[in-house]
C-alpha cells in the first residue's frame, strides 16, 4: 500500500493511531461537527511540503485538464423544469466553470494520489462518517480529481447528489474562490423552496456561512441538504483543490452523462 505518512501532520492528526486517546478525540470532535453543521473541517491536515508538491503536480497536469463550463443546470443538478414558475429554484439555471484533471491522468507518484490511496486516510473518513465498510470509488476517472479555478471561474449554488464529499484545499486564489454554504437549508421531506430562492437571489446573506478552506485543510462535507457554492475567482493565482471520492459499495462508477460533462469524454484513457 502506498505510504503517504509524510504528507500529513500526524502529530496533529494521528491517522496511524486512531485507537489512541488522541485519535479517539479527533474522531469525536469531527463527528460532533458533522452532526451539528454537516461538515467536519480539519485545518493544517496536509503539511506545507505536501502542498508544495501537490501544487507542482497540478500545475504540470493543467494542460491536460478539461474545462467544465455549464450553464444549463439548476441547483439540483437537473435541467430547468418548465412545470415550475419563472424564478423558482427548480427553473433557475446556475453557472459553473472549473478545470478538472481526472484520476486516469494523475501519475501514481503524484502526492494527491499517494494520499488518496493511503489506507489510513480511507479509514479516517470511514470512522468520521461511521460508514463501514467504505471503499475508494471504483471509477477510473472520478475516484480522485484535481481541480483548478482561474479568474472568472465559479461554482454556482447547488446541492450535491451524493451524501458526502471529501476535499483537500491545496492553493487559494488571489481573490474570490470562497466556499459559501447555507447549511441544512432543506431536508428529505421539506424542500424549503422559498428559503432556497432567497439565497439564490442574494437576499439571505445572514444564513450563508463562509467555510474556511485555507491550504492544507481537509473537509468532509455533507452537501445533499446544504446549498453551497464557490464564489467567482479573481486574480492571477488559481484555486487548487483535490477531491477524494468514496462509496459504501465497492463497484460504484459515474454515469456517462456526468463523465461527459465533467471530463469531456466517457471512457478512461489507456494506461
Amino acid at each position: 500500500m502506498t505510504d503517504a505518512a509524510g504528507l500529513v501532520d500526524l502529530e496533529r492528526y494521528p491517522l496511524d493511531r486512531l485507537a489512541s486517546p488522541r485519535g479517539q478525540a479527533l474522531l469525536s470532535e469531527a463527528r460532533r461537527s458533522l452532526a451539528a453543521r454537516g461538515v467536519a473541517i480539519l485545518p493544517g491536515f496536509a503539511t506545507p511540503a505536501a502542498l508544495a508538491e501537490m501544487t507542482r503536480d497540478v500545475l504540470a497536469l493543467l494542460p491536460r485538464a478539461y474545462h467544465e463550463d455549464v450553464s444549463v443546470g439548476t441547483p439540483y443538478l437537473e435541467l430547468p423544469d418548465p412545470a415550475f414558475p419563472e424564478g423558482h429554484p427548480r427553473r433557475t439555471s446556475i453557472h459553473s466553470a472549473t478545470s478538472v484533471i481526472a484520476y486516469d491522468l494523475i501519475p501514481a507518484q503524484a502526492a494527491a494520489r499517494r494520499l488518496y490511496e493511503w489506507e489510513p486516510l480511507r479509514l479516517l473518513i470511514s470512522e468520521v462518517l461511521e460508514r463501514r465498510p467504505l471503499f475508494r470509488f471504483a471509477d477510473p476517472m472520478g475516484a480522485l480529481n484535481l481541480t483548478a479555478m482561474h479568474a472568472g471561474d465559479v461554482q454556482g449554488w447547488h446541492f450535491d447528489s451524493t451524501d458526502f464529499v471529501v476535499s483537500l484545499a491545496i492553493q487559494s486564489s488571489r481573490g474570490g474562490g470562497l466556499f459559501e454554504c447555507a447549511s441544512r437549508i432543506r431536508s428529505d421531506t421539506e424542500p424549503h423552496y422559498d428559503d432556497v430562492a432567497e439565497v439564490l437571489a442574494g437576499e439571505a446573506r445572514a444564513r450563508v456561512e463562509v467555510l474556511p478552506m485555507t491550504p492544507g485543510t481537509l473537509m468532509i462535507f455533507e452537501g445533499r441538504h446544504s446549498l453551497h457554492r464557490v464564489s467567482q475567482v479573481t486574480g492571477d493565482v488559481p484555486r487548487l483543490v483535490a477531491l477524494f471520492a468514496y462509496d459504501t459499495r465497492p463497484d460504484t462508477v459515474s454515469p456517462d452523462l456526468l463523465r461527459q460533462v465533467r471530463y469531456g469524454r466517457t471512457e478512461p484513457l489507456a494506461p
